[in-house]
């Protein structure tokens, strides 16, 4: 993988998405000087916590994605309403193309097609349309899968877990969440290290495979 792929492409329905599905592997590639970009969907203003700033998911999601090494002028946001882009997918499918044209991304991460929230769906299948001829794979978010195939994993150091979760920490309006806490992020990356022999570990979906 280091010397296949040079231009990654990361896309999350909404703002953190990406981080917490692949936030320790996106530390690895800008480390290893590879070009990382990330798009996301959504800032999801009608979902925020009482008394946060409509925009502060835009705020947070660029700042999440500086600590991570993501150039700022990698970073595409969408203000699409959030629960909605189902309704919307022959425009994201439209997008996706123009960013396939314009970025020509060699490896794409989505959300796993088997993810239950809508928006996920629409941006997993939406997104294997758009880069039929590209290699792609599905993050893992627990709490969302039912089922996840569990066959790529990347291993991490404890470095690269450090930054994702750096990364998730500047996402304040989340941080309520249950799965937002810094102990479960660690264990988690423990747990999918501890499946491949090695302390840290990150896993996805292959879905498609293109070996040049």
């Amino acid at each position: 993988m280091k010397e296949s792929f040079k231009r990654i492409l990361i896309l999350a329905p909404h703002t953190d998405d990406g981080e917490f599905g692949c936030g320790g592997t996106i530390s690895k590639f800008i480390e290893q000087g590879k070009q990382v970009y990330y798009t996301a969907f959504s800032t999801a203003e009608e979902s925020l916590p009482h008394g946060w700033p409509k925009d502060i998911l835009k705020t947070e999601v660029k700042e999440a994605t500086k600590r991570l090494g993501i150039p700022k002028n990698n970073l595409i946001i969408y203000n699409y309403e959030v629960r909605k882009l189902n309704y919307i997918r022959q425009e994201i499918l439209e997008e996706l193309v123009k960013i396939k044209r314009d970025i020509k991304p060699d490896l794409v991460f989505i959300p796993s097609p088997n993810d239950l929230h809508q928006d996920h769906q629409t941006v997993a299948m939406e997104s294997i349309r758009a880069f039929k001829q590209v290699s792609i794979v599905g993050y893992e978010l627990p709490w969302n899968n039912i089922t996840f195939h569990t066959n790529m994993f990347v291993k991490l150091n404890k470095k690269h877990i450090e930054k994702k979760v750096f990364a998730l920490k500047a996402y304040n309006s989340q941080k309520d969440k249950h799965y937002a806490t810094e102990d479960f992020v660690i264990s988690w990356a423990k747990t999918r290290g501890t499946q491949i022999g090695t302390d840290f570990a990150e896993t996805f979906e292959v879905i498609r495979w293109v070996i040049e």
